[in-house]
């Protein structure tokens, strides 16, 4: 007798293809909601294409913006966009599991492994706890942000806009957005250290990845933490502590920076600069006016980004953290790749390489695109818009952090569709989005060629 074959399905996702769809899902359906007139103030229109890219900065956790947040949106869509943020920030699959965990269903197998793919966790074992510890570490810290920005807020604002602004501003900070309801960034705030120092906080906080924020607060104790959160602690430490040194020391003088402020307020706001480019997209002083080489320092670390597992975007701290391990030990003759008493396995430098050239390449294409679509802005002469300024406003787009030097509100059609393509591919991932588009793996080979060696340096 023979056996009922059942039918195959004729194809079925990967778990990054289901991520993938699923931000554009929630992009698509966030635009068409922000072209509502009841999304809008009484008078204003906005095109697809403009709250494309809205819907897409605000779920890739961006900042970038063509219209500003504060004047052109009414209070509802002012709410669309931060429920965007906080969906775009916690993932859409910890935003599914809530709903499951609310309503008290179970999640199978096929969702655990798109949650495990989504968080970036090294098996399929607790992840449904590290997405329970997610939303309460992220209510929690959004919560603590906006009470002490609401009583900061007071001394500026109405008890009910001050409220308003903290959450927002709170949720903005911690999901590393930039949106702000000011329509001059945190400018405004430059010389109120206490906001720099919340807003700074909730930004580091969220960039360092939650599966180190629950690391800290289970064992507490530096000889208990895993490898991995040591790591994102201390390159964390160093690219705050010594961009804040480089950005003091080139912009202390500047007269459109930092040159009017007290010395005191010179150092907060060398501080937030540096924490800023860690994806956030907040501003204290005008992007645009900062000297050419604090906008290099800026793009290296907008590049590099937040931490595996966070809100933020760019290679992440790890990656970055691979690459310079194997440089040093390739410099020092060592064979292995070897960092506090630990060895790494050789597959994370491949999978670091290929983060860092997929990202390099993006880059890189992007920037050549926006000089032929916006030629017309780059060769005139009454717009001081800069080979510099693009290349700034793609590292910007692909690190998902919303800094920008002015390019943004004068992009083109077809310059406003590539940075949302870059903002997306920025937020998924450069490698997620790779093997998304690859159908199938690709068997392993049998046959070995002779090996040959070449040339290189």
């Amino acid at each position: 007798m023979e056996k009922t074959k059942l039918p195959r399905p004729r194809f079925s996702l990967t778990p990054a293809q289901v991520l993938v769809i699923g931000f554009a899902s929630l992009i698509l359906v966030g635009a068409i909601v922000l072209m509502l007139p009841i999304s809008l103030e009484p008078g204003n229109k906005l095109s697809f294409i403009d709250a494309l890219f809205t819907a897409t900065s605000a779920v890739c956790v961006t900042g970038l913006i063509v219209v500003d947040t504060a004047t052109y949106f009414s209070t509802f869509g002012e709410i669309v966009i931060i429920l965007l943020i906080q969906m775009g920030g916690l993932g859409i699959m910890s935003t599914s599991a809530i709903m499951f965990l609310a309503l008290g269903k179970r999640i199978s197998l096929q969702e655990r492994l798109l949650m495990q793919e989504a968080l970036g966790s090294f098996s399929i074992s607790g992840v449904v706890r590290l997405t329970r510890n997610i939303l309460l570490v992220t209510f929690t810290i959004e919560g603590l942000g906006a009470l002490f920005l609401t009583l900061r807020f007071l001394q500026y604002y109405p008890w009910q806009k001050a409220l308003y602004m903290g959450i927002f501003h709170s949720i903005s900070a911690f999901n590393n957005a930039g949106f702000d309801l000011t329509s001059a960034s945190l400018r405004v705030f430059n010389q109120d250290p206490f906001i720099l120092v919340v807003i700074g906080g909730l930004i580091s906080l969220g960039s360092l990845g939650f599966q180190v924020i629950e690391d800290i607060w289970r064992k507490r104790s530096w000889e208990k933490f895993n490898l991995q959160t040591k790591i994102v602690l201390r390159v964390t430490a160093l690219l705050i502590a010594v961009p804040t040194v480089l950005f003091l020391l080139v912009e202390y003088a500047n007269p459109a920076t930092f040159g009017p402020l007290p010395w005191v307020h010179k150092f907060f706001n060398a501080l937030f600069a540096a924490i800023t480019p860690r994806t956030a997209g907040f501003e204290s002083v005008p992007t645009g006016m900062l000297a050419n080489a604090s906008l290099l320092l800026t793009i290296i670390l907008m590049y590099i980004g937040a931490s595996p597992g966070g809100t933020g975007g760019g290679i992440k701290t790890t990656t970055f953290t691979m690459i310079a391990l194997t440089v040093r030990g390739s410099a020092t003759g060592s064979e292995e790749i070897q960092i506090m008493g630990r060895r790494l396995p050789k597959d994370l430098l491949d999978k670091s390489v290929t983060i860092a050239a997929i990202a390099m390449a993006l880059v890189l294409t992007v920037t050549g695109l926006l000089l032929v679509t916006e030629r017309k802005a780059v060769d005139n002469p009454a717009i001081p818009i800069s080979f510099i300024d693009v290349m700034f406003e793609t590292v910007s787009a692909f690190g998902t952090v919303g800094l920008t030097t002015g390019l943004t509100p004068s992009l083109t059609v077809p310059g406003r569709l590539l940075i949302t393509l870059t903002m997306f591919i920025g937020r998924v991932g450069p490698l997620t989005m790779a093997v998304a588009l690859a159908q199938r793996k690709t068997a392993r080979a049998h046959i070995y060629y002779p090996e040959e060696r070449v040339m290189i340096g």
